[in-house]
């Protein structure tokens, strides 16, 4: 038995910093309760982490010394490490970031003007596995934290020195496009969006928040309870039997229920003029075809949407071929005159492997399934419907 001046081992244990970087307002306020502190501190720390890009509680210089001094001992301000930066030649940047493990993700910024578009990373890898897509092909092994998940957008911004920049804004929008199926990491993906959407956190617009999904129907009707961002589907074909092929959840969830589901995420929307984005890469051969456009066109006849047209961009394990200029020119010509608002991306970034479909990152797959890609990537062949 212990004598009283004998101290229980377990005590001495020390207990691991709470990483305050990805907690929401609400949670925050929740944490500071649970340390016998101010719930209103939390919009003092919000505003230093997310406005100043403050990661050192000494910094914070509105917060008591008795606070810093216990935040100091108790929590931490931790992103993610950047371990690469690769710049392109038409101003896109792309960080590889360290999320232990061995493990690297990948985060795009896509400078237009003004606007400057952040891709973000929700998984390391992606268990979709969806054919077109270079994530897919490396296997899957975690979820993401918030604060990995946030952190990406504090990186972006620190690396342009961003929270020194007075008003002018870094990263104007950001889309939930990076690896991983955000709607299978829900948890974690609600909370980051909250900070880029609070005004003690990054205050961008609902409409300059983009989640995209490859169709988690459940989870996405979960979201329309909790969360106003934009709303993007990756469709990808106009069909069931194509899309099925393509992109394998739709054997679970197809396209009918998928695009159902869409319709009540944005009637439970206080805004009545929110459309879903289409997101549709034309792969040449594949789904690229005139009878494709007038058929996907019929299945969105009674979907408030407008459609993002984006040519396929190659990477190595792949043996589908991005389409010609006329062959995307004649999906959209058969789009818009069906009264589609209909856009093509324009590649960016795809000199340094930072293009849509084609970030990959570092996965210690779990899966396995990168080894059997690796496997059959010279065998494989392209799909081909006629």
């Amino acid at each position: 038995m212990a004598t009283e001046n004998q101290t229980d081992p377990t005590a001495l244990v020390q207990q691991p910093r709470v990483n305050l970087l990805g907690m929401s307002r609400k949670n925050m306020e929740v944490y500071l309760s649970s340390i016998g502190e101010k719930p209103f501190r939390a919009q003092q720390i919000l505003k230093w982490i997310h406005h100043s890009g403050i990661d050192n509680f000494d910094e914070m210089t509105n917060l008591g010394k008795p606070l810093r001094a216990k935040l100091q001992e108790l929590a931490e301000i931790r992103p993610p490490n950047v371990v690469k930066q690769l710049d392109s030649i038409d101003g896109t940047r792309k960080w590889a970031v360290e999320v232990g493990g061995n493990n690297l993700v990948e985060t795009v910024l896509i400078p237009d003007g003004q606007r400057g578009t952040l891709c973000v990373s929700s998984q390391v890898g992606c268990s979709l596995d969806c054919s077109f897509c270079a994530t897919g092909k490396q296997g899957f092994m975690r979820d993401l934290t918030a604060s990995e998940i946030i952190g990406q957008v504090w990186l972006a911004i620190k690396s342009y020195d961003g929270f020194n920049n007075g008003n002018k804004r870094i990263v104007t929008n950001v889309v939930m496009m990076g690896m991983g199926e955000p709607l299978l990491n829900f948890d974690n993906v609600v909370e980051a969006m909250s900070l880029m959407l609070d005004d003690f956190g990054y205050g961008l617009s609902k409409r300059r928040v983009t989640l995209s999904t490859s169709g988690v129907v459940p989870m996405l009707d979960k979201l329309g309870d909790v969360s106003t961002v934009s709303l993007a589907i990756s469709l990808h074909a106009p069909n069931d039997e194509l899309r099925s092929q393509l992109v394998p959840i739709n054997k679970k969830y197809p396209i009918a229920e998928l695009l159902a589901a869409s319709k009540r995420y944005i009637a439970k929307q206080e805004d009545t003029h929110r459309v879903v984005t289409i997101e549709y890469t034309l792969i040449a051969g594949v789904n690229d075809g005139v009878e494709h456009a007038k058929e996907l066109a019929e299945v969105l006849r009674d979907l408030p949407c407008k459609v993002n047209l984006i040519p396929f961009n190659p990477f190595s394990l792949s043996n589908y071929k991005r389409p010609s200029n006329n062959a995307v020119n004649r999906f959209w010509l058969v789009m818009t005159e069906a009264g589609y608002v209909t856009t093509v991306r324009t590649p960016r970034g795809d000199d340094i492997d930072a293009a849509c479909g084609q970030l990959a990152g570092q996965v210690q797959d779990r899966t396995k399934r990168s080894e059997r890609h690796r496997q059959k990537a010279e065998l494989a062949q392209p799909i081909r419907l006629v």
